[in-house]
């Protein structure tokens, strides 16, 4: 197959999943083509049928602001003639699903538009009554439309009233590459006197909720020596400092940035953290379990189909940080606990989470779609 992929390319789950499901596409032999407004970060090495197509927006007086959506859309149009795609795989309603459509009137019908949404497009943009309506159009028609979890599927239905049928596609990771690494000689450099390691990503963002992060960590301070590591940047980031210097933890709390091989970070930690407003998935959950790190977090969204409660991590109410640091330290100071959680965590990701079984699925929807034979493959559970 010919398969138009458009993103977000920056830091964010969304573009993770999406250039990472182009990787695997292409290890099947597929042709990939990606549509976005630069190269997305997570592409890496040179790939022999992953093509990459710029999105150039051009600066015209007559436009008070650039007209991206427009040029996006008629460059879809453009690589879909040109290099004969089968169908474009956008991920996000807006602007990407319009887009599509715009560019499948410009192509014709043989082109066939397969839309993921991974949240902030439903949980944020669709509460905005001045784009309800697109996204709704958006959704409506597309020939495939897919959700990262049976909550978000949920939230659309609910607030959007969309008729079209939407399958759940997890995330997923690529167990290839996220497993527990041998990182003692680099965690010593950031706990050289054995301390416990709790760890946050995210983009820093008040729906992340990073002042519970800091308040779980005040907490379990004061039983524990700990650190914590703050991995990623955003608007947030600044408040957060200046909490941490209040409270006077800033020897024990390390600012890391962005990061590329989150792996390799991840495996530094003793527990990861996200207490979440509002989760479509948890991508950052589900990497952390792959490298066999259990997650306390909360029951927004969809991280409740992600982290087994009591199982591979624990769910707390959302701002009930007294149980979070509560739970934090029992898994802390109870090795076999610690051991049962950390062995569940690989064994959910790789199984429920895998990365073929999550292509297959992808692979298979888009065959189906496109009138081809499909494997048999179990739907996410």
């Amino acid at each position: 197959m010919n398969i138009g992929i458009t993103c977000y390319p920056s830091l964010g789950g969304s573009g993770v999943v999406a250039t990472e499901l182009g990787k695997l596409l292409a290890e099947r032999g597929h042709n990939v083509h990606f549509i976005t407004s630069s190269m997305p970060f997570r592409l890496g090495k040179f790939h022999p049928n992953i093509f990459y197509h710029e999105v150039e927006v051009n600066h015209y007086d007559v436009f008070k602001y650039p007209p991206y959506d427009l040029t996006l859309a008629n460059r879809m149009a453009q690589v879909a003639r040109n290099e004969n795609l089968d169908l474009l795989h956008v991920h996000y309603a807006v602007p990407h699903a319009l887009c599509a459509y715009l560019a499948k009137q410009m192509v014709g019908d043989r082109l066939k538009i397969v839309t993921t949404l991974h949240g902030t497009d439903i949980t944020v943009l669709g509460y905005d009554s001045s784009l309800s309506d697109m996204i709704r159009f958006g959704i409506e028609q597309s020939d495939l439309v897919t959700a990262v979890s049976n909550d978000l599927i949920r939230q659309t239905k609910d607030l959007l009233h969309v008729n079209k049928e939407i399958i759940p596609v997890y995330n997923f990771v690529d167990k290839r590459r996220y497993f527990r690494k041998d990182v003692q000689e680099l965690k010593k450099v950031f706990a050289p006197n054995g301390e416990k390691i709790l760890m946050h990503i995210s983009n820093f963002r008040p729906v992340k909720r990073v002042p519970d992060v800091v308040e779980v960590f005040r907490l379990v301070r004061r039983q524990i020596p700990a650190k914590l590591m703050l991995i990623g940047e955003g608007p947030d980031l600044c408040e957060i400092r200046k909490m941490i210097l209040a409270y006077g933890l800033d020897q024990e709390v390390y600012f890391l940035g962005k990061q590329e091989d989150v792996a390799e970070v991840i495996s530094m930690a003793d527990v990861m953290l996200l207490p979440s407003e509002k989760e479509s998935f948890g991508l950052v959950a589900l990497e952390a379990m792959a490298c066999g790190v259990p997650v306390v977090t909360t029951v927004a969204g969809g991280l409740p189909e992600v982290v087994l409660d009591g199982v591979c991590g624990y769910l707390c109410q959302i701002g009930d940080v007294e149980t979070m640091a509560k739970r934090t330290l029992s898994l802390l100071q109870d090795k076999a606990l610690y051991d049962q959680f950390s062995k569940n965590s690989i064994e959910r990701s790789s199984n429920t989470f895998c990365h073929d079984k999550i292509a297959s699925q992808y692979e298979n929807l888009y065959k189906k779609l496109l009138g081809r034979e499909a494997e048999r493959t179990s739907q996410p559970v």
